[in-house]
């Protein structure tokens, strides 16, 4: 009764591409019905001429597991960066909390940066003077690069205008740059700021669970060295 229903309503129908499928799908019987179909339609292909629909399926088929190992390698590559950056963060820390000074601190960041995550430069700029002398201190006035990048978000992601990069840096940055605001008991200490020379490194779309964490103890450990 359901294929001549649907029959009867499709009678005086112009047959169209909705309508074959609609009663295809309202009667997944007819290949079990029809089954010397499934290999004698011949389907066009862009590459083999024409095949069947059995063939088709197949193809279809592989190439669905040809995608899905494609995303599982892609995970793993991933995965795998993902441990390698925890381990380094890990150990990082471990590092810092051990730092005698301000001096060893700032030194300890830099080496981080540069060194180990091979970075371009480092520099923290901080909201109230301070009576230390390091090379990574940027002692321009960056308050206006802080309340316009770093207002709304702990986090800035992307490239800067010269005039900014030459009151953090020194000096025109080609790639990208991080800059995380740094707080701590609702204070206000400043930021840091990290460069590479690739400009899609730092990208608004980043993860920054690690970062989180990392600024919130830099933020404590420096407010204890320089006692802000």
């Amino acid at each position: 009764m359901k294929n001549e229903q649907t029959m009867t309503n499709t009678d005086d129908l112009p047959l169209s591409d909705e309508l074959v499928s609609a009663y295809l799908q309202d009667n997944p019987e007819f290949f079990s019905r029809n089954n010397e179909l499934m290999t004698s339609l011949r389907l066009a292909d862009n590459q083999r001429g024409t095949v069947s629909l059995v063939e088709r399926q197949q193809q279809q088929l592989r190439q669905k597991v040809h995608n899905l190992e494609d995303e599982i390698t892609q995970l793993m590559s991933v995965a795998s960066h993902n441990e390698s950056l925890f381990m380094l963060y890990s150990d990082l820390y471990l590092r810092l909390i051990d730092c005698q000074s301000a001096n060893e601190l700032l030194d300890c960041l830099a080496q981080a940066t540069t060194e180990l995550l091979s970075l371009s430069a480092f520099k923290l700029w901080l909201v109230e003077t301070v009576d230390i002398d390091h090379e990574s201190l940027s002692k321009n006035d960056c308050l206006g690069v802080m309340q316009n990048r770093l207002t709304s978000s702990d986090f800035y992601f992307g490239r800067l205008q010269q005039s900014e990069q030459q009151l953090i840096f020194n000096q025109n940055c080609t790639g990208s740059v991080v800059l995380v605001k740094l707080n701590h008991d609702e204070q206000e200490l400043g930021f840091l700021a990290i460069s590479s020379d690739d400009a899609h490194h730092f990208d608004p779309r980043m993860d920054t669970l690690l970062l989180t964490q990392f600024k919130r103890l830099v933020a404590k450990l420096l407010q204890q060295q320089l006692a802000l």
